[in-house]
């Protein structure tokens, strides 16, 4: 590139001409090296697209307007299933450039978002975020949707194309279903407020004297992040958390997902597929009923030919071909019977009649007063008898006493001094049997009959009567007192 293209003084020697596509060249030189990516909001006007897939069209506000192309390679955009179109406003992300066989500068786009889609997907997350801290979208408190409801309530726009959808769908499957239709607006201001009310609605249909849905599905068609923001509001979600009826959110398409998709009870990709997973088929349920009727009639049949059995045995039992010998040979047994019970009761009768006899005679034998007498007269005999025997053994003991007595009195050691014998003991009182037992000079106490005397002893004289016996002195000691007992 020229470096004295864009200078702003002219050279001073003869200026140099630039062919257009120097010029041309440098121009986007600079718009690429200095500009580069950027992010453009404006609004989609003059769009094509050609049969490569190459997309054109112009951006513009209120003041100007900028080319822009956007190559089929690696197209990006926030909804893919929306398609740009006249009157859109979008932010796109892209590079400028010029292009050099027109010399005019445009917009290589990469990106394409509705305008605002940042904004709202923040709001979004936001208030994802805090439904869910507060436990509107747990799995448990997820309600099954009846198997076969008989009602079904619909919360959409009355004009849009989910609705005749839906209703074919319920008409072919299910016929016979009620459908409840609450139409409100989808879009736009004041359309969550709606939404919500008629959730709210259908709850009440008790006490308005109406008979309840059985399942409430919550819906509209595909569009785009604005379109489909109603269904992102707070009062949307909490209506349906708070919805005593089994919710079902069918918003946009299987790749939308909305605040309402969390909340409901059960998501269905689109509002079709809403009819689809709410009304039973029809044609399976007739299929299924003809299946059960069909085991129901093999089985009464079986049992039908199980009774007939059982009744063509009873036919051809003797029961049934002699009823009244039965009841005679019936007669008969209970009559026998009647007999035997008789001859039982009148024997039992006379066997307890002789116990009763016998328990009479033995209770006159054992009479207390009788037993009483017997008893008197027994004591007394014993009594007498007793005295007889305690004189006797008093007798008998009293002579034992006397002959014990007057034989100690025999034997006693008074009786024995009373004959002139004595007892000589030491001084100390012991008991002298030899002259052994005091030597000379000792003092020994003779013990007589009416006294006792007290000696020294002087001289011991041996038994053999050739030995000297010298008399001791004795003297004469006071008489003893008499005994204690007299």
């Amino acid at each position: 590139m020229p470096a004295d293209l864009f200078a702003t003084e002219p050279p001073p020697d003869e200026p140099r001409v630039y062919s257009v596509t120097e010029v041309t060249r440098s121009v986007r030189a600079v718009l690429e090296d200095q500009i580069g990516t950027v992010w453009v909001e404006g609004e989609v006007s003059n769009y094509r697209k050609q049969p490569s897939g190459h997309q054109y069209f112009t951006l513009k506000d209120a003041s100007c307007q900028l080319a822009c192309v956007w190559f089929a390679r690696g197209q990006t955009s926030w909804r893919k299933q929306t398609p740009l179109s006249d009157g859109m406003q979008v932010q796109v992300r892209g590079s400028l450039t010029v292009y050099e066989a027109r010399g005019q500068y445009q917009l290589t786009v990469q990106l394409v978002q509705a305008a605002g889609a940042g904004l709202l997907q923040a709001k979004f997350e936001a208030l994802k975020r805090k439904l869910e801290a507060e436990g509107l979208f747990d799995p448990e408190r997820k309600r099954a949707l009846p198997k076969f409801p008989t009602a079904i309530g619909i919360v959409t726009s009355s004009t849009g194309a989910a609705l005749r959808d839906m209703l074919n769908i319920l008409g072919r499957r299910a016929p016979w279903m009620r459908v409840v239709v609450s139409p409100v607006r989808v879009q736009g201001e004041g359309a969550a407020e709606e939404i919500a009310a008629a959730i709210g609605e259908l709850n009440r249909f008790a006490d308005f004297g109406l008979k309840s849905v059985d399942v409430i599905v919550v819906g509209r068609g595909g569009g785009s992040a604005e379109d489909l923001w109603e269904f992102n509001e707070e009062i949307v979600a909490r209506a349906i958390a708070a919805s005593e009826i089994p919710v079902v959110s069918a918003v946009g398409h299987e790749i939308d997902f909305t605040i309402a998709d969390f909340a409901a009870d059960l998501r269905a990709p689109t509002p079709s597929a809403a009819a689809e997973l709410v009304a039973p088929d029809t044609g399976e349920l007739l299929r299924r009923l003809a299946q059960l009727t069909a085991q129901a009639r093999r089985r009464v049949l079986v049992e039908i030919e199980q009774q007939r059995s059982q009744l063509d045995y009873f036919k051809r039992s003797a029961l049934f071909r002699e009823p009244q010998q039965r009841l005679a040979e019936a007669a008969q047994q209970c009559d026998s019977a009647g007999e035997s019970l008789q001859r039982v009761m009148r024997a039992r009768l006379d066997e307890m009649r002789q116990r009763l006899g016998g328990l009479a005679s033995s209770l006159r034998q054992h009479r207390p007063d009788q037993l009483l007498a017997l008893v008197r007269q027994e004591i007394a005999s014993l009594r007498a008898r007793l005295g007889e025997r305690m004189s006797r053994l008093l007798g008998e003991r009293r002579q034992r006493f006397d002959k014990a007595a007057a034989l100690l009195r025999l034997l006693s050691p008074e009786a024995t001094l009373a004959r002139g014998y004595s007892i000589t003991t030491t001084e100390a009182g012991a008991r002298m049997s030899s002259i052994q037992d005091a030597g000379l000079g000792a003092t020994i106490v003779t013990r007589l009959a009416d006294g006792a005397l007290h000696s020294t002893v002087t001289t011991a004289v041996s038994r053999d009567p050739r030995a000297a016996v010298k008399t001791p002195k004795r003297r004469r000691a006071a008489k003893p007192p008499p005994p204690a007992d007299g």
